[in-house]
């Protein structure tokens, strides 16, 4: 029995958000993904686009199983995984290695479990790391006009918010808004399956 943590969620999305990702990683060569979590669309993503150097990201308690991942996988393009975390005010910022910069980022299913004050921050702090240009692309649930899109959405953010009141699916009005304002352009809304979202946006 294998010993790398398994999300069957995972299994099933890689496939729709690489093909949604497609169009748009031909120039890339960089790419830090945020919240990596158990390792899958990291070592599937490296093999499908073998010219970018995927960078894994996560908090610490996460690299072990990440890195068991990247160790099967093998692959020259997939870097080992970095600890990140998002840093509310006054040390608002990202502490990944200094002078890590990338033309891409990557970040599925993390903004309905952080925080609203740390999604903030978090985009706050992306523009530092990324170069003029780069793509920002993040999947997940979003409601629109304030409502939920599907029955499933309104339960799960009941779950999510049972868990931990801090959490919950974010309105799109309020994430594009929130990108806007630092200073990324918005590219595309892809409606994705299960009722999730990819979102687009070019820094500058």
């Amino acid at each position: 029995m294998s010993s790398k943590p398994y999300s069957e969620a995972c299994e099933r999305n890689r496939e729709p958000i690489a093909a949604a990702l497609d169009p748009w990683m031909g120039d890339r060569h960089r790419v830090l993904e945020i919240g990596s979590g158990t390792g899958q669309h990291a070592a599937f993503f490296a093999e499908r686009w073998p010219w970018l150097r995927w960078q894994p990201s996560d908090h610490p308690d996460h690299l072990s199983g990440i890195e068991a991942w990247r160790a099967e996988a093998a692959l020259l393009n997939l870097l080992p995984p970095v600890a990140l975390q998002v840093e509310l005010p006054p040390a608002t910022g990202l502490s990944l290695p200094a002078g890590s910069t990338f033309d891409a980022a990557f970040s599925a299913n993390t903004l309905h479990i952080m925080s609203w004050e740390h999604v903030q921050a978090l985009f706050a702090a992306l523009p530092a790391l990324l170069r003029h240009g780069a793509l920002l692309a993040v999947y997940g649930p979003f409601n629109y006009g304030g409502r939920y899109t599907s029955d499933s959405n309104a339960q799960f953010d009941s779950w999510l918010k049972a868990r931990d009141p801090r959490s919950g699916i974010r309105d799109s009005e309020a994430v594009q808004a929130l990108a806007a304002d630092n200073g990324f352009t918005r590219l595309g809304d892809v409606a994705m399956p299960s009722n999730n979202r990819l979102l687009l946006w070019r820094l500058g």
